[in-house]
């Protein structure tokens, strides 16, 4: 079993995940049912999962509803202590992630705006933090694999104001019940419902359970950085398809690609770059470890973008 602040995950608690995963709004009953509890058993394991961040129930947004069409991975140099230049950093609006490293560089971070110019605008402000020695990108072309970013297609619908609240509210919250989000954005409980599951089938939102690697065993966070040879794009799809890879970027700058990797340990990290060195048509260029997590957050602010 795994251990997430101080909660012994079971085979039954895996499988109230799972079925979170599949649909992060199913109704307590009806998750009790596919289970096999109580419906007041599966609330309260529910509420234990949520309260030691196992797992977190939110509305992934497809990008394009979120006004986001280009992101950056940045590697980032320090004078002195890279700690207080990471929390610095993690405090601005267009930063989604922020991590202390060992490897090349102490940190590393990822930026989101809604265009090029916008994405320089926010790589300009990473440089402008005191501290910070230089910052080196990889533009991202194509999202291979993220539990973040929605279908590749963007949503066919147009979105209004409450869309937009409500797109908000289940960021925050993907089991918000429909009561309090028609008490935040003015309309009925009924009407919210009908707009929610408009949006959900469109794809512009799917409400899903986000994992902490600690649930599901592995407590070792990596990363690394390669650049494609014949054959590499095949080689992508490849790598993408790995259950310890997390994220898959293919990209623009120093490297082709980014990639994290979760691990049981820092002796399986190890395994897990020596297979991906293995990888006919990838070169890989920079690996490191994260040491400490400092922000990890998806969604950009309004009027930031």
């Amino acid at each position: 079993m795994n251990r997430v602040r101080g909660l012994d995950l079971d085979a039954t608690d895996a499988a109230i995940v799972r079925e979170l995963q599949k649909d992060g709004r199913l109704a307590f009953e009806t998750l009790a049912g596919r289970v096999g509890l109580s419906r007041a058993a599966t609330r309260l394991r529910v509420r234990r999962l949520l309260e030691t961040d196992a797992i977190r129930v939110v509305g992934v947004a497809h990008p394009a509803a979120r006004d986001i069409g280009a992101l950056a991975h940045l590697s980032i140099d320090a004078t002195g202590r890279a700690a207080p230049v990471a929390a610095a950093i993690a405090a601005l609006p267009r930063v989604t992630t922020v991590s202390l490293v060992a490897g090349p560089f102490p940190l590393v971070a990822e930026v989101c705006a809604a265009d090029p110019p916008a994405l320089s605008r926010g790589i300009a402000e990473v440089r402008a933090i005191p501290g910070v020695r230089d910052v080196n990108a990889i533009f991202a072309t194509e999202v291979v694999k993220d539990p973040y970013h929605g279908p590749p297609h963007p949503p066919g619908i147009e979105l209004d104001k409450i869309d937009t609240q409500l797109l908000e509210l289940l960021e925050r919250d993907g089991r918000t019940s429909f009561a309090d989000m028609a008490g935040a954005v003015g309309l009925s409980p009924g009407a919210v419902r009908g707009r929610v599951l408009r949006l959900m089938e469109a794809a512009v939102v799917r409400v899903t359970a986000l994992v902490h690697p600690v649930a599901l065993g592995l407590g070792r966070l990596g990363g690394f950085a390669l650049r494609l040879e014949r054959g590499g794009g095949e080689a992508l799809t490849e790598i993408a398809s790995w259950r310890r890879i997390s994220h898959l970027t293919r990209g623009l700058g120093r490297a082709d690609g980014v990639g994290i990797v979760t691990a049981e340990s820092l002796p399986d990290l190890h395994s897990t770059f020596e297979r991906l060195r293995a990888v006919s048509g990838v070169r890989i260029t920079e690996t490191w470890v994260h040491t400490d997590l400092v922000k990890e957050r998806y969604e950009i602010p309004v009027g930031t973008r």
